[in-house]
């Protein structure tokens, strides 16, 4: 007998008759001979719904009480889906966060899980029930319901796994699994059967809305068995696990994109020790997550510091970083939101040199300017125009043999 987890999205259980469905494959599951634990998210729309909710109330919503509200739509879902596997003959018991007693930090709305206690999981599991667990939501030391940010039912899927030293984590989405880039974008993107924990964070981190950063990190450091398949075909999916040889003959994996950048300069900075941590340590006083970072030469005694930012994020940014300039004398501070990240992913590039070269080639023949550049043993990222991110992402995928074989007519 094996302990499963699985997570359904918010697309998975968007319906009663969707609920219904993901019932089915729980029981299914367990049928099998799989002890069955299952993470669900709130119903398509309903987390934004929750939050237009919270705005209309208040133009500044205190943390605290926008979790209460927004962790309300896992309740729903859970409750649901255990009634549904009662509906079809099952035995289904669901818990909240805090049931669980999945214990987070204190920090609202992008909480961090620090212990979990399975123990009414595995009595739950021992009376032969489908355990049904709400994700994106714990609670602090002093039970205060936290949320642990978009995506966070993925975390917590990954975390329960991780705690429960399940056999393996189901990731179901509406997707069939992890693909060398985004299907919509790209309709000749393959997807992959394998991938290796360090590509899978790379991809996550740079964009690629399959999995969620947090969910991954979990994986890779507690070596969880991680599946991606889709909620409505039987598509094998994909396995996220540990790299292999065959992996490195792969020069380039995946193509990540994300929209969701704004980048900040900060004209004419004193050329002096200690000031950029006094720039960054503002931002990490907001809990602002910086992502690229480029310095020009000192000229004059002053340099000129860029770096990207998260756009929901920048709004809190704008005001914490005028505040610090005007505070240690520096020049005009820019704020642009016209910009996309683009990067590509590969363990194979360890071994291969000239993958930056080709990459910004293939750009420069596309008329593509990169304004940023980051680099690591397995990635390069660049920073470009918003408007040129669906031709640069087609181009490299193109370029780096990624694209599907067309199909043989008959």
């Amino acid at each position: 007998m094996a302990l499963i987890v699985q997570k359904f999205g918010g697309t998975s259980v968007g319906s009663t008759e969707r609920i219904r469905h993901v019932a089915a494959r729980c029981l299914a599951a367990q049928q099998a001979g799989d002890d069955v634990v299952v993470v669900v998210s709130a119903m398509s729309g309903e987390t934004n719904r929750l939050l237009a909710l919270v705005a209309a109330v208040s133009e500044s919503p205190d943390s605290r009480e926008q979790d209460m509200v927004v962790s309300t739509g896992e309740q729903v879902s859970v409750g649901l889906l255990a009634l549904a596997v009662q509906r079809a003959g099952g035995k289904a018991r669901s818990f909240t966060g805090q049931q669980v007693r999945i214990l987070t930090d204190g920090v609202h709305g992008k909480a961090r899980i620090r212990e979990i206690d399975g123990r009414a999981i595995r009595e739950s599991l021992s009376r032969g029930e489908i355990v049904v667990v709400a994700g994106f939501q714990g609670v602090d030391a002093h039970g205060n319901i936290t949320t642990l940010g978009r995506g966070g039912s993925d975390t917590t899927a990954v975390a329960l796994a991780a705690a429960l030293q399940a056999d393996a984590c189901e990731i179901y989405t509406d997707v069939e699994g992890v693909y060398t880039t985004d299907p919509n974008l790209v309709p000749a993107a393959r997807k992959l059967d394998r991938i290796s924990y360090e590509e899978m964070l790379e991809l996550a981190s740079q964009g690629a809305k399959v999995l969620q950063i947090r969910s991954v990190e979990f994986a890779a450091k507690y070596r969880v068995k991680l599946w991606v398949k889709s909620s409505f075909t039987n598509s094998p999916g994909t396995l996220v696990c540990e790299e292999d040889a065959s992996m490195e003959d792969v020069l380039v994996s995946g193509i990540a994109y994300d929209r969701n950048e704004a980048k900040i300069t900060i004209r004419d900075v004193p050329d002096r020790p200690g000031m950029a941590a006094k720039i960054f340590g503002v931002l990490d006083e907001k809990q602002i997550s910086v992502d690229l970072i480029v310095q020009n030469l000192s000229r004059q005694g002053t340099t000129d510091l860029t770096f990207t930012v998260a756009q929901s994020e920048l709004r809190v940014a704008h005001e914490a970083i005028r505040q610090v300039a005007a505070a240690i004398g520096t020049g005009e501070v820019e704020f642009d939101e016209d910009v996309s990240k683009i990067s590509i992913v590969g363990v194979g590039m360890r071994n291969h040199s000239g993958v930056a070269a080709r990459m910004f080639a293939v750009l420069g023949a596309e008329g593509i300017n990169v304004q940023m550049i980051s680099t690591s043993e397995i990635k390069v990222s660049c920073v470009i125009r918003s408007e040129h991110t669906d031709r640069a992402v087609r181009a490299l995928h193109t370029a780096f043999g990624l694209d599907r074989a067309p199909e043989s007519g008959p």
